[in-house]
């Protein structure tokens, strides 16, 4: 069956916190489709109270994809998410108008919407002096390294692949950028796409983060923390929510402490998700108040 006239992917993007899943269901409604997510760590089965998953009420309004769909030892790399969700978009195609896309994971929505390229070419010269420190100092140096280099980098990176590792300091080191502004275009997306990122007055936001985090330390958060003490050693476990809980577990500072660094943390995180999405070029940047009616008058228009 054929893709149907007029149909295009709607993206939400923005910081933690911001509505982003709530504005999402009230497009999903409004235009009969279903919704993918583009948050890395709702991915997993495992993770949810700390990754903010929608409410089973939210699940059963709209159908959701890339929730909870897979356990947390089932890695879903940027690029395989990109070919997995451009599959089910092009499945949904055939009997939807639109589809929702939504999330604050930079790399994943990158990788969907424009695909990534090799990079920039990198001197044989660079190549092999980092072929020699991977081997003279191990995995742990390389990504101290790479962190230090590009702080932008996320979990969702795979961080415990030493090529990966390895080539993201190729490009970094050689480009001068941060790894994700390195690339060009690949093979973007076949349908015709609106982004969006959304965006309110940050000290609304700041506060909308603090009551979150309150909120999930009432749901229950630490019993979720205690519970994935055996992945405390995988890279999604040292992100905001998870690492400082474990700190608090591990004894290095109490548990007021430690709440007060998650809310720091996600204040931190939604100022680089504000920055990392404005200077993409191609999201508009809405106000969450007007978000909904200017991009219903937008879809309709193509």
């Amino acid at each position: 069956m054929p893709t149907r006239n007029g149909f295009h992917v709607i993206v939400i993007a923005g910081p933690t916190a911001i509505g982003k899943t709530s504005l999402a269901i009230r497009l999903a409604k409004e235009f009969a489709s279903e919704i993918i997510s583009a948050d890395s760590r709702q991915f997993y089965s495992e993770l949810n109270i700390g990754v903010a998953r929608p409410t089973e009420n939210e699940l059963s309004i709209i159908k959701h994809h890339f929730i909870a769909d897979r356990s947390i030892n089932d890695f879903l790399s940027a690029g395989q998410y990109a070919r997995e969700a451009r599959e089910k978009i092009d499945e949904l195609s055939k009997t939807a108008d639109r589809v929702i896309v939504t999330g604050g994971s930079g790399l994943h929505l990158k990788a969907l919407i424009s695909g990534i390229d090799d990079g920039p070419v990198v001197p044989n010269e660079l190549r092999e002096e980092l072929q020699r420190a991977y081997l003279s100092n191990g995995l742990d140096a390389m990504q101290s390294q790479l962190k230090s280099l590009d702080p932008s980098l996320g979990f969702d990176f795979e961080w415990q692949n030493p090529k990966r590792v390895i080539r993201a300091l190729e490009i970094v080191k050689s480009s001068g950028k941060p790894y994700l502004e390195s690339f060009t275009p690949a093979k973007e997306i076949q349908w015709p796409v609106k982004t969006y990122t959304l965006e309110m007055p940050r000290e609304m936001l700041y506060s909308r983060i603090n009551r979150r985090v309150d909120k999930m330390m009432e749901d229950g958060l630490l019993e979720e923390v205690k519970s994935l003490s055996e992945y405390e050693d995988l890279e999604v476990m040292k992100t905001v929510g998870y690492s400082e809980l474990f700190d608090y577990l591990d004894g290095n500072m109490n548990l007021g402490e430690a709440v007060d660094k998650i809310k720091q943390n996600s204040r931190r995180y939604a100022k680089r998700q504000m920055t990392w999405f404005r200077n993409q070029g191609d999201f508009k940047t809405l106000s969450t108040k007007s978000a909904l009616n200017e991009i219903k008058l937008d879809s309709k228009s193509i």
